[in-house]
């Protein structure tokens, strides 16, 4: 199996929604990783958000991991946030290797049960800070990944293609693994690989929330780590081959037995195919 440990050392990383859930954990493994890790969110203090979790706990945990931790509070709704965050990248480091586009926002209706027209309006916010915060941040990204190549990631759901949380999260999930596959022919020429990542149940603050509220509906579900997802990117991107795979849609699950990538515990996450099904092939045509 792979150790991950300083496969990125020296690498610039920027991990979009990281005060806490997959995007700390994913933050925390490319730090162990060995690279510098610039965390975005919007939480700066205990206590401004419902979940415990800020920018700078994440970064100062980062960099404890082994790697260089970087706060920046960043509200990935406003373009002028994110365009100041990678102009910050660029001053410092000059380049970018590796993006992680995380951020989203998670409505208080999500899981509730029953139909989209009896849900609040406020569920399209998923389409805002998800599908197009996530263009937004790889559109001032990718300047500074062309001259060195690098990778784009996504984390997505197999929501694409099953029905889960409702429309709005379902178009989101498959809008963004529609962009790594678009995004892929673009930055293709410039050696930058992009990949969509689908999670299992992540053992995140909200996810504990949820397993305990139904007991007997989640009882035999066990988590992959937060960390999980993380490992098998620094993975992904140390793999030499990993153009070859460039705007391919994977379970994270499926992806780390291929690449020999195992969670913190030792164990191989179960992949949710048999269950939910598979990432849809896309078409080879090219319309310019």
């Amino acid at each position: 199996m792979q150790d991950i440990a300083r496969r990125l050392q020296g690498k610039i990383c920027v991990v979009t929604g990281a005060s806490r859930g997959v995007g700390r954990g994913i933050a925390l493994s490319l730090g162990a990783a060995g690279a510098t890790v610039y965390v975005t969110g919007r939480t700066r203090q205990e206590g401004e958000a419902p979940l415990p979790g800020t920018v700078g706990a994440t970064a100062a945990e980062v960099t404890r991991r082994g790697g260089h931790g970087i706060a920046v509070a960043c509200d990935h709704a406003d373009d002028a946030q994110v365009e100041a965050l990678f102009a910050q990248v660029g001053r410092e480091q000059g380049r970018l290797d590796l993006l992680v586009n995380n951020a989203l926002t998670v409505p208080e209706a999500l899981v509730a049960p029953g139909p989209f027209w009896d849900k609040p309006l406020a569920m399209s916010a998923l389409l805002d800070v998800g599908l197009r915060s996530s263009y937004v941040s790889s559109y001032f990204a990718a300047p500074l990944m062309l001259a060195g190549g690098g990778l784009i990631a996504f984390t997505s759901a197999p929501g694409a293609r099953c029905y889960m949380h409702g429309p709005a999260y379902g178009a989101g999930k498959a809008g963004i693994d529609k962009m790594a596959f678009d995004m892929a022919h673009d930055l293709r020429p410039h050696g930058v690989a992009t990949v969509s990542l689908w999670l299992g149940v992540v053992a995140t603050e909200r996810t504990a929330a949820v397993l305990a509220a139904e007991p007997r509906k989640y009882g035999r579900v066990v988590p992959e780590s937060a960390e999980f997802p993380g490992r098998v990117l620094a993975a992904f991107y140390a793999d030499p081959e990993r153009q070859a795979r460039s705007g391919g849609v994977y379970y994270a699950a499926e992806l780390a037995r291929e690449l020999g990538v195992v969670d913190l515990d030792g164990r191989q996450p179960p992949s949710y195919r048999a269950a939910l099904g598979g990432p849809l092939p896309f078409s080879d045509a090219v319309v310019e």
